[in-house]
């Protein structure tokens, strides 16, 4: 086939005006049949991992970019043959081969750059790839062996030569290891350098196995070593220094780089720290008869099959009080100085997942039947928890809950979703002393709290939906009346 039946498949924005994604996993290698609508790899943006489909039948030529690299949006990742056809302008000069004088860029280099969704643009920056390893010398190399003997407790590092050797030819540059995400994450996580691991899987892929030996061959010279008194220095040579003891950890240190969600996450936090004033105001409340209704609602069969705890009434408690109170649901336009009022409640829940914490967001909340609540909680924590929250899952939230009290904490001062005007952080239920009735007994209490944006929340109306929510969940009868 001729370059002008080769398709070129750019990364798209998979969100709403994402500029890049990492590329988790490849589905597919070179030589692989595709078909149109098959899903070829996975990709973490900002917001969430997404599946990317292949929009055309063909065999796969090349892969561009490998597992971990960070690939701007409307970059060519996979380049696939087409039976028949011509490629569009675009593709065809994606393909020509990059100057023989720089080997180190990838293979293909988009002629020109082009939105890939209507509506949305592309990143002018180029793609980031992880800094290569630079040949060094052989003195130096041979330092740097010495220092990573010792890091690892191999002992004292061997003395310099007298005479140094000749000149060498520079290495070329250094491979990257074949390594799958996970076993990549259990290398770090142990301190060992994949390059110094010898790899048994097919086609030289270091399996975790690996990674174990390679720990286990590290720890025997420390376990089996007889324990000697060091040697005083000589006059001539400085005294090699003593192996570090077995029980201390050679990697002092672990280096998690920050990107994807986590990125996302702190960019937004920061953000809203340092852009809205935020005030937090805080109650404690008898929660008694709230976990008595949930033992009930159990019970019922229009919640048969369906996720019914806690949460789920603190969700209605606080939506009720949005209704009583309509200007809370609210954002600060700084560009228009405008305030904009919210005449639907996007309720999020924030969820911790392995890749970071998230805030998905349940569609028209306020709309929604108790039992359909109680279902879209239930879809929302599952999805999150399997790491398929999509993009528009946690776009448009209005207002958000975190439930910091799973983790057995009373409660918190949380900060604002960027474009959202409140939050309620929610602590353990736990049983304590409280007055009831005119007397001392043992009741289920919990403590709110609700931070909010004071540029267009006042104390007052702050005050009015943090006291709405505690007296209903104290008299969940107010549901009732109330909704």
């Amino acid at each position: 086939m001729t370059n002008a039946s080769v398709r070129e498949f750019k990364m798209p924005d998979v969100g709403e005006g994402l500029t890049e994604a990492e590329i988790l996993k490849w589905y597919v290698q070179p030589g692989d049949t595709v078909t149109d609508g098959q899903v070829v790899c996975e990709v973490e943006t900002a917001k969430a991992a997404v599946e990317l489909p292949i929009p055309y039948d063909g065999v796969v030529r090349d892969l561009h970019f490998p597992e971990g690299t960070t690939v701007d949006v409307g970059t060519s990742i996979i380049a696939v043959e087409v039976a028949g056809g011509a490629a569009p302008a675009q593709e065809e000069a994606a393909v020509a081969p990059a100057p023989a004088a720089e080997p180190e860029q990838p293979a293909e280099q988009p002629a020109a750059r082009q939105p890939v969704l209507v509506g949305y643009g592309v990143a002018t920056s180029s793609t980031r790839r992880r800094p290569r390893k630079q040949a060094q010398d052989p003195a130096a190399q041979q330092a740097a062996s010495a220092v990573q003997s010792e890091l690892n407790g191999h002992g004292a590092a061997p003395a310099a030569p007298a005479v140094p050797p000749a000149p060498a030819a520079p290495a070329a540059p250094a491979q990257r290891p074949l390594a799958k995400p996970p076993v990549r994450k259990l290398a770090k996580d142990l301190g060992v350098d994949l390059a110094t691991v010898t790899p048994t899987g097919p086609d030289g892929v270091v399996t975790r196995e690996d990674v174990h030996a390679a720990v286990a061959a590290a720890q025997a010279p420390q376990q089996t070593a007889p324990e000697a008194p060091p040697a005083a220095p000589a006059a001539s040579a400085p005294a090699a220094q003593p192996a570090a003891p077995a029980s201390y950890d050679s990697a002092r240190e672990t280096r998690i780089p920050v990107k994807g969600v986590r990125k996302a996450t702190a960019a937004a936090m920061v953000g809203s720290a340092f852009t809205a004033p935020h005030v937090t105001e805080f109650v404690t409340v008898d929660v008694t008869r709230t976990m008595k209704l949930v033992e009930e609602l159990k019970q019922d069969k229009e919640f048969a099959g369906l996720r019914v705890n806690p949460l789920l009434l603190i969700a209605k408690a606080l939506l009720v009080a949005i209704r009583r109170n309509p200007d809370i649901n609210a954002s600060w336009d700084e560009a228009a100085q405008e305030i904009v009022v919210k005449h639907y409640v996007n309720l999020g829940i924030a969820a911790a997942t392995p890749r970071g914490l998230i805030v998905p967001n349940i569609k028209d909340a306020h709309a929604r039947t108790l039992p359909e609540l109680a279902a879209s909680l239930g879809e929302l924590v599952s999805t999150a928890r399997e790491g398929k929250t999509s993009p528009s899952a946690m776009q448009g939230g209005t207002v958000t809950i975190t439930n910091v009290g799973v983790f057995g904490v009373d409660t918190g001062t949380p900060l604002l979703n960027p474009g959202e005007s409140a939050i309620l952080a929610v602590g353990a239920i736990k049983p304590q002393p409280w007055v009831h009735k005119g007397k001392v007994k043992p009741r289920q209490v919990t403590t709110l709290a609700l931070s909010f944006d004071h540029r267009l929340v006042d104390g007052e109306l702050g005050s009015k939906v943090l006291a709405d929510v505690a007296a209903v969940l104290e008299q969940p009868k107010r549901l009732i009346t109330w909704a």
